[in-house]
């Protein structure tokens, strides 16, 4: 991108129209991380919650070093849970396993459960084993959302030991569970897991089914 682009998208971060500052945080997404980094952190700060929001959630994709202490800081010590809820769920994308830690406080310490759960999503989008007794104490703690990101989460660290903890989802109330339940079995080559999965296809609610035959195309097998 030319240097009177960038120019451009600079000014209308400046914009006190608060779309016109929204469209130039999309106009990013073609923009090479090093050039795109310091044009979002200008709004990092924005007034409007959206643009701050969208902004935190642009520094999850755009990689660079300034990223990883910068999403941290936010999610340690903003005082919206929102934005604190967005850089959790950027640090998943930013898949910098650095921040394996500050995710595990802010599980254990934030006070709000969108945060918690995007904690918990991230933990799952690290792939890191670790994570693994965090996402029992989520899936334990009787909030069905985290229990959802838990649920997902344990399959993407293929934490095989875990099967029977997330079996025991597989007849509850919320089709979202299933759900999740479903396409987690898809990381478990197992007996149990095949077997789940084939009771997960009669479902009666139609995504848990695909999501159910889904997983099993995955594994090599057939409801």
């Amino acid at each position: 991108m030319s240097t009177t682009n960038l120019q451009d998208i600079s000014n209308r971060l400046e914009s006190t129209n608060s779309k016109d500052r929204l469209l130039a945080l999309a106009s990013l997404r073609e923009v090479d991380a090093e050039y795109a980094v310091p044009l979002i952190k200008k709004v990092l700060d924005d007034e409007v919650l959206p643009v701050r929001s969208m902004a935190v959630f642009a520094l999850g994709v755009k990689k660079t070093e300034e990223c990883y202490p910068i999403l941290v800081k936010l999610l340690e010590t903003d005082p919206d849970y929102g934005i604190r809820a967005d850089a959790a769920g950027a640090l998943g994308y930013l898949n910098d396993i650095r921040a394996f830690d500050a995710l595990v406080r802010a599980f254990y310490e934030d006070t709000e459960w969108l945060v918690r759960f995007s904690a918990a999503v991230s933990l799952g989008n690290l792939g890191d084993i670790r994570a693994k007794q965090v996402l029992l104490a989520a899936l334990n703690s009787g909030e069905t959302v985290l229990q959802q990101a838990a649920i997902s989460a344990l399959g993407e660290i293929q934490a095989e030991d875990c099967v029977e903890d997330i079996l025991n989802f597989a007849q509850s109330e919320d089709w979202l569970i299933r759900q999740r339940l479903a396409e987690s079995l898809g990381n478990f080559n197992t007996e149990k897991s095949i077997s789940a999965l084939k009771y997960l296809a009669k479902d009666a609610h139609e995504q848990v089914v695909e999501a159910a035959n889904y997983s099993l195309q995955k594994l090599g097998q057939s409801s």
